[in-house]
Order: C-alpha cells, then sequence, then structure tokens
C-alpha cells in the first residue's frame, strides 16, 4: 500500500492537535480514491454483486439491531436470489414480508400487542426493501408502498407512547412522516429531527436511529422530503433549495408542546448531509446540525460516482439490480431514467455554505468513504468553515466495521457518537 502525501498527513496532524478528528481510521496508509462510489463496502457481505451486497450488509443486516430484519430470515432469502437478478429480490423479499406479516396478524389477533408490533414493522421493513430496484412503472410499487407505510403505522401504534403518523402542509400537498415521543406527557424534551437521502423512506430512518433516540431520552422525528419515499410518484423530485420543506417540517414540529425548542438537532445522511446544513443556514430554530457526511457541493461529488460516469457500454454489462438502483435514482432527481450522466447537471446549485451554519456542527465519515479525494475535500471544506467553535469530525474506522458510505452497517457506533456529541453540545 502507497502511504498519502505529505500534504495530507499534514492536514491530519493539524486536525488531530485541535481535537477536531478522533479516530486512528485518519491514519490509514491507503491511497484516497478518484472516484466516489457511495455503494463500495468495506468487505464482503454475502453477493458477487457490489451494489447487491452493499444493500444487504447494510439495508439489512444493519437494521437487524433495530428491529428491521431477522438474521435466519434475511439469509434465507438471500440464499434465494441469484447474484445481480432484481426480479429474484423483489420477489422474495416480499414473499418473506407476506410470511412475516401473517405472524403478526396472527399474534394482533390473539392481543399479543408485543409480538404483532415487532412481526408488523419487520413485515412493513421487507416489503419496504422489495422495492429496490423496482421501477416505478411496476404496478406492484406503489401497492407495495402503499402496504409499508400501512403496516408500519399498524405496528408503529402498539409502542408506549405510539409512534404518531404525521402530514407536514407542503405546497398544496404533504409530505409523510414518523414522530416518536420520548416519554408520556407534554413535557418538552430535546428531540432529533432525522433527514435521509437519495434512496430513503421515512421507515428507513426509524431503523436506522429511532430506538437509539428513544433510549436516550429523545423525541425523535423523520419525514420524506421531495425525492423521497413515494413522492416522485406525485411529480415531486429533488431540488436545490432543501431548506424549503425542511422549514415546513420544522414549522410542525415547533408547535408541539413536547419539543423543546432549545433542544431541537438535525440529523442528515447521504444526500441529508446537504440538505440538514442548508436548512440551517435558513433557519435558527435549528439549534445544532450532523451530517453523515458533509455534501458541501453534490455537484462535484455526482462527478466522481461511476453510475454517472460509466460510458454506454458499460452500462449495458450493468446486473439488473444494478441497472434498476441506478435508473430509481435518476427518477427521483427527474432525469432521464437512461441517462445517469444527467444527475451530474441536476445538482447544479445543490450546496451549502458551511461559513453561512451558525450552529454546533458534527461531521460523521466512514473510513472507506474517506478515502474519495471529494469527501476528503468536501470535510475539509465544511470543518474549515463552520463559524461555531463546536464543531468535530469523526472517522469511524473499518476495523469496527463502520466503514460505508452512511455508516448504515454499525448503527451503535453512530448512536455513540451522535448522541454523546448532542448531549455534551446541548445538555442532556
Amino acid at each position: 500500500m502507497k502511504h498519502r502525501s505529505s500534504t495530507l498527513m499534514a492536514i491530519f496532524i493539524f486536525l488531530l492537535s485541535a481535537s477536531l478528528l478522533q479516530s486512528r481510521a485518519a491514519f490509514s496508509t491507503e491511497e484516497p480514491l478518484a472516484v466516489s462510489d457511495m455503494h463500495a463496502t468495506a468487505f464482503h457481505y454475502f453477493f458477487q454483486d457490489g451494489d447487491m451486497d452493499f444493500h444487504f450488509g447494510n439495508l439489512i443486516l444493519g437494521s437487524s439491531v433495530h428491529g428491521g430484519a431477522g438474521i435466519g430470515e434475511a439469509f434465507y432469502a438471500a440464499s434465494r436470489i441469484r447474484d445481480g437478478n432484481a426480479g429474484d429480490w423483489q420477489r422474495e423479499w416480499a414473499e418473506l414480508a407476506g410470511r412475516v406479516e401473517a405472524r403478526g396478524e396472527t399474534s394482533l389477533a390473539a392481543g399479543h400487542l408485543v409480538s404483532a408490533r415487532d412481526q408488523l414493522l419487520r413485515a412493513a421493513y421487507y416489503y419496504r426493501l422489495s422495492l429496490v430496484s423496482m421501477l416505478p412503472d411496476n404496478p406492484a410499487f406503489k401497492e407495495r408502498g402503499a402496504k409499508v407505510r400501512e403496516l408500519f403505522q399498524k405496528g408503529g401504534a402498539l409502542f408506549d407512547p405510539p409512534v404518531e403518523y404525521f402530514e407536514v402542509p407542503f405546497e398544496g400537498t404533504s409530505l409523510p412522516g414518523y414522530f416518536r415521543k420520548a416519554a408520556s406527557g407534554d413535557r418538552p424534551v430535546k428531540t432529533l429531527l432525522m433527514i435521509g437521502g437519495g434512496e430513503t423512506f421515512a421507515e428507513d430512518l426509524f431503523f436506522y436511529i429511532a430506538h437509539q433516540a428513544h433510549a436516550r431520552g429523545y423525541n425523535f422525528a423523520t419525514v420524506d422530503l421531495p425525492g423521497q419515499g413515494l413522492l416522485p410518484l406525485e411529480g415531486m423530485v429533488f431540488r436545490t433549495d432543501t431548506q424549503a420543506p425542511v422549514k415546513a417540517v420544522v414549522d410542525v414540529l415547533v408547535k408541539r408542546p413536547d419539543v423543546d425548542t432549545e433542544r431541537l438537532s438535525a440529523f442528515g445522511i447521504s444526500g441529508g448531509g446537504l440538505f440538514v446544513p442548508q436548512a440551517a443556514m435558513f433557519d435558527p430554530r435549528i439549534k445544532a446540525v450532523a451530517m453523515c457526511s458533509a455534501v458541501v457541493d453534490a455537484r462535484p461529488l455526482f462527478a466522481t460516482m461511476p453510475a454517472a460516469l460509466d460510458t454506454p457500454e458499460e452500462r449495458a454489462g450493468w446486473t439488473s439490480f444494478h441497472e434498476g438502483v441506478v435508473k430509481s435514482i435518476c427518477w427521483r432527481y427527474g432525469v432521464p431514467m437512461d441517462h445517469p450522466e444527467k444527475l451530474i447537471e441536476a445538482n447544479e446549485g445543490n450546496t451549502f455554505d458551511p461559513a453561512k451554519v451558525a450552529v454546533p456542527a458534527l461531521i460523521i465519515v466512514g473510513e472507506g468513504e474517506y478515502r474519495s479525494r471529494e469527501v476528503q475535500r468536501q470535510q475539509k471544506i465544511a470543518l474549515d468553515n463552520f463559524p461555531n467553535p463546536s464543531k468535530k469530525m469523526v472517522v469511524t474506522p473499518s476495523d469496527e466495521g463502520a466503514s460505508n458510505h452512511c455508516v448504515m452497517e454499525n448503527r451503535a457506533l453512530i448512536g455513540q457518537v451522535l448522541f454523546d456529541w448532542l448531549d455534551e453540545t446541548m445538555g442532556e
């Protein structure tokens, strides 16, 4: 392996001496990468197809710690999927969802509410997983999407206090979301709003970290913004002024008596690492922001992604699963599905100015993702220019299984880093 340049090493040493970078991952001796493959993994999970393996290891296995998947169920379904085959993937997760849903309904009918809750929530997430790589013109897309929301609401209602489904009025329609109270009653407490990225549903984010928020006494809120969940079916694709829908969400949250408006923070993953700080530039009601990782300018980041750079000849060799994933992302950004290179142009102006984010800021980035030169460059711009002294960057290490994009494979570690920092910054 090659050593980093002396310039990069000097940057690392400076950041460490300033106590802004906390990870032995900073001493990686691997050469930074020119590409930013957000679906790359630090090691192999199950499938040879890289995109399918990423989704299996991160969306599925990673969610198991918070009840999104059962390990035995997950590996059984995976064993029946041909590597890279989108149809197999969509079928097996849907069939598994149906079996788990049936168990949940049996428990519910018999009054076994905890069993019913756990099974129904897991069934909802399996239906959600069956949508990965499915194109929106497939009739099953809308049907299963509705099933996700139906079962999630049914299962969420069995928590105490229940998970609340709510809708945010926005531009003549509404943004769907969920709110999990820290405790019964209306005492105002600290609240975390979580925002996802280019491929997320609000239900994904519940299984990402909602349980950890609740365990630490935080209200947890999450929503689908334009471009996310089922909203593109209504023509609501990603936009460059995401601060507008986030403001609408904050408008709803601050009216709740159980939200401590002085301790309202926001956490964004993937594209949310742009949306959250962008919103904080305009909305002082957001008192702290966290990003995994920071996306100062989406255009140059997309310009390093293989999906946008591959030639037509290279695309012809894509698996049906990878092709479906890329086309779905194009659909969410409002660009022709057969022209992923247009994702670069679609992100022109999709930026935030770290100098205008006045609140405390935390950056979390996995060691594997941090190998990208463009990711490194954007984290440095953000960290150097955030004006609040309560700023910090943490590179999570590969040897703790915390390396991939959004660090979905080690959610316990993310919870420790995020909530320890929030408690220290905003007070317990």
